[in-house]
């Protein structure tokens, strides 16, 4: 009898153990561990294995659309996982349109998401539904302005004059390193706003930053690339896919910590240094000058990607780091904040050494920007109409801004990082990011937590976070976006357990 007594304390010490085994339906995902990999970095292979495996059992049609998933933590305890390796994994799948999670209802398999194989089993008259980001009656999500605020009318009229009088070759294939009107364009403006030190004869259009990492990552990087810790995971995804490894590196309130840098034993880096995403910080006038250094006297590459570059409130302007080392340094950028994700136009400022390579690796011709695009940015920008679109911007973000750092500092919390750029992190305790995470989507606000940022070889910053982009909402909804933000913040446990 004694054999078949229960434990009292592998019970006590994690009451949600023996609540998951009543919630939620089952879902069997082979997770099975590689017996010849090593113990380190198991935590991110497991990560890694289960959003493959969600992504696998979606696309073969095991789950289909609008299958409801476990709770995370009932989930988290059914798989033997720690809940924040299954929190994290939701909000992966959620930000990249294989998941939704919808007020007062479970997180679910996302309409589209399913292999397109799977619609055969469609009724005939049955008509497909259109995949279509979903939406958050509060959406605070990132990586876009304010949709409202597109300059349509600015648009309009500079198609029509670049289409009266665009000459008959504008419809033919064109070279692969972009018209020559935008090339001109861009480099004036990008020396005069940003201080980048180029010409057009070194400009290489593309379609956006993604794209360029992938082309140089086949082209220059070699076989290590080193990446801030906290960044953008489709670039890391996008650097791998074109052949190169990467390698985190820490950040801290001065940005990228150069001196770990230079023991990585990487050749090229991967930088936001005038606005570091997600933190928000600079990379500190020492440690600009410290990498330039490294790079000049190692022979590496650096890649500075301009991340929210333009918009800057109350702080002096960070200029460019090309500017320091033009020889060294590539500089990156596209249209996707400044005016939508939609207008598919991004560039590369690369030191004369690189243009050979970079341009043999392109191809014979441009095979994936809009020509038509790029002529009409052009006359945007030599007319005055862009930058009049940046200025009206940069005051209606302003005044978000500030309306954000009112409700949230009502609330108690702090808000570092936000003199410029589109969203904000707002710290909360490592332990208690998922829980506010899951609180917002059940509220129908959309934001994701700082750990899906981090790298899975990264160590973890000091704190968790909410990241906010409070450039999203549509101006008719932002007041009551905010409120509900700050309905959340003043209710939730979790969030009063505010860090330093």
């Amino acid at each position: 009898m004694e054999e078949n007594r229960v434990n009292p304390s592998a019970t006590a010490t994690d009451p949600w153990a023996e609540v998951a085994a009543r919630l939620g339906a089952d879902l069997f995902l082979d997770l099975q561990p590689d017996p010849g990999a090593s113990a380190r970095g198991r935590g991110a292979t497991l990560r890694r294995t289960l959003t493959e495996a969600l992504r696998s059992a979606i696309l073969d049609g095991r789950l289909p659309a609008g299958t409801a998933l476990p709770p995370y933590r009932s989930l988290a305890a059914d798989l033997g996982l720690a809940r924040g390796t299954v929190s994290a994994v939701y909000q992966e799948l959620i930000a990249e349109g294989w998941l939704t999670a919808r007020q007062g209802s479970a997180t679910r398999v996302a309409d589209g998401a399913a292999h397109p194989e799977t619609a055969s089993n469609r009724k005939a008259d049955e008509r497909p539904s259109t995949p279509s980001p979903f939406r958050f009656p509060h959406d605070f999500s990132l990586g876009q302005p304010c949709a409202g605020m597109f300059p349509r009318t600015d648009w309009i009229r500079a198609t029509r004059r670049v289409l009266t009088g665009a000459g008959d070759e504008v419809f033919a294939p064109t070279h692969p390193q972009g018209r020559a009107e935008l090339r001109r364009a861009l480099s004036g403006y990008l020396s005069r706003t940003r201080g980048v030190r180029t010409t057009a004869d070194l400009i290489v259009l593309g379609t956006a930053v993604q794209s360029a990492l992938e082309l140089l990552s086949r082209t220059v990087f070699g076989d290590v690339l080193a990446v801030e810790g906290h960044g953008l995971p489709f670039h890391w995804q996008a650097v791998v896919r074109g052949g190169t490894r990467v390698v985190p590196i820490a950040v801290d309130d001065e940005g990228m910590v150069i001196d770990d840098l230079e023991r990585s034993g990487a050749a090229a880096v991967l930088l936001s240094p005038s606005h570091q995403f997600p933190t928000g910080v600079p990379l500190s006038p020492a440690r600009r000058m410290q990498v330039i250094e490294w790079a000049r006297r190692t022979g590496a590459v650096i890649v500075e990607d301009d991340y929210d570059g333009e918009f800057r409130y109350d702080r002096d302007p960070v200029g460019a780091l090309q500017a320091l080392g033009p020889d060294v340094v590539i500089h990156a950028g596209s249209m996707s904040k400044s005016l939508s994700p939609a207008v598919r136009a991004g560039w590369l400022a690369l030191p004369p050494h690189l243009m050979d390579v970079v341009m043999n690796a392109k191809g014979v011709r441009e095979g994936d920007a809009s020509i038509v695009d790029q002529l009409i940015l052009a006359d945007l920008i030599d007319s005055g109409a862009y930058d009049r679109h940046i200025r009206r911007s940069r005051q209606v973000y302003r005044q978000r801004r500030d309306a954000l750092v009112e409700a949230v500092t009502a609330c108690g919390l702090g808000l570092p990082g936000i003199a410029a750029g589109l969203h904000a992190v707002i710290p909360v305790d490592h332990a208690d990011e998922g829980a506010l995470v899951h609180e917002a989507f059940r509220r129908g606000i959309g934001l994701v937590g700082l750990s899906l940022f981090r790298h899975p070889d990264a160590d973890p910053l000091p704190h968790g976070g909410l990241v906010v982009g409070f450039g999203t909402p549509a101006a008719s909804t932002f007041t009551a976006d905010l409120q509900a933000l700050r309905d959340l913040l003043a209710e939730s446990p979790a969030a009063r357990r505010v860090v330093p």
